[in-house]
């Protein structure tokens, strides 16, 4: 999917070196959505971290996901006080169930949420969707 150029706000960006989200970064620049998988208890890990979540096994493994999920919840965001989302506005946050069982909270693009038939509902599928900033790409999603 190419890139946002709709809105280019100012965005918050990670800082580097950063040691346990750096490769899910890395990946971002080549467009790959990347999660953590414990082999020793099969747990998948998500947002990246040092160990499990599960059995605190640290030698934990990178996995690509396919982008694609369905609409856990999501909210619009109609005022912001936050220099990097006020030209955003009005804008639409989610929480996103990936198909490999981790959650996201991402932002939602290419929909009018004040269009009742924009298809923007709960359980609604979604595909990933590249922002591209400087160093790194930003995943965010829009409707499948």
């Amino acid at each position: 999917m190419s890139a946002d150029t709709t809105h280019e706000p100012r965005r918050v960006l990670p800082r580097f070196p950063e040691l346990d989200t750096e490769p899910f970064w890395e990946a971002t620049k080549e467009h790959q959505l990347r999660y953590q998988f414990c082999e020793q208890c099969e747990t998948v890990i998500f947002y990246p971290r040092a160990h499990c979540t599960k059995c605190t096994n640290t030698d934990l493994t990178w996995r690509t996901s396919s982008g694609e999920g369905a609409i856990y919840t999501y909210s619009v965001i109609r005022r912001s006080q936050h220099p990097s989302f006020m030209d955003m506005v009005p804008y639409v946050i989610a929480w996103v169930d990936l198909d490999e069982t981790f959650r996201m909270l991402t932002h939602i693009v290419d929909v009018d949420p004040d269009d009742p038939e924009s298809g923007l509902t709960i359980g609604a599928r979604v595909q990933v969707h590249w922002i591209d900033r400087g160093q790194v790409s930003l995943p965010a999603f829009h409707l499948a």
